[in-house]
């Protein structure tokens, strides 16, 4: 076949956990009704000015939107139960990004001491290696901890 590339499939899987200095309710609350004002700027995929919103049911979206009529679905939610701060979401990374990639990505705000921990676990099956991985992990380290935590903890606003 002409142009063929084949690569063998692999699945990986990583854990974080973010501490925050704030009740485990007021970081849910700001994970999934406030995403566009702590989601960086550098992780908005489709420009400046597009907006992140989350759509807290099943089959709602964790969604980016930009004006000039570009869209992002970056995940589908599975499972959401806000009484145990625990959400699955799905999605997948197109080959022009390392894909393809399907994600399993479930977080989950605890109570730790007087604040909270956000646990991330996501699972990945396709076309992953460790480099992948690892830019997956550093990424979502970087937008928990300098957007999420720094939000909720120090009220800055990215959007």
């Amino acid at each position: 076949m002409a142009g063929a590339v084949f690569s063998d499939a692999g699945i990986a899987r990583y854990e974080l956990e973010i501490e925050i200095d704030a009740p485990p309710d007021a970081v849910w609350s700001a994970l999934v009704d406030e995403t566009n004002a702590w989601w960086l700027p550098d992780f908005h995929m489709m420009g400046s000015g597009s907006v992140v919103t989350f759509e807290p049911h099943a089959g709602g979206g964790l969604i980016e939107k930009h004006a000039d009529g570009g869209s992002l679905l970056w995940y589908t939610v599975q499972w959401i139960r806000p009484a145990d701060r625990t959400v699955y979401l799905l999605g997948n990374i197109a080959p022009d990004w390392g894909g393809p990639t399907c994600s399993h990505f479930k977080l989950l705000v605890e109570a730790r001491g007087d604040g909270s921990v956000l646990r991330a676990t996501d699972a990945h099956l396709g076309n992953i290696d460790e480099k992948n991985l690892g830019s997956l992990a550093s990424g979502w380290t970087t937008l928990f901890t300098d957007g999420l935590r720094a939000f909720v903890q120090e009220g800055v606003r990215h959007d």
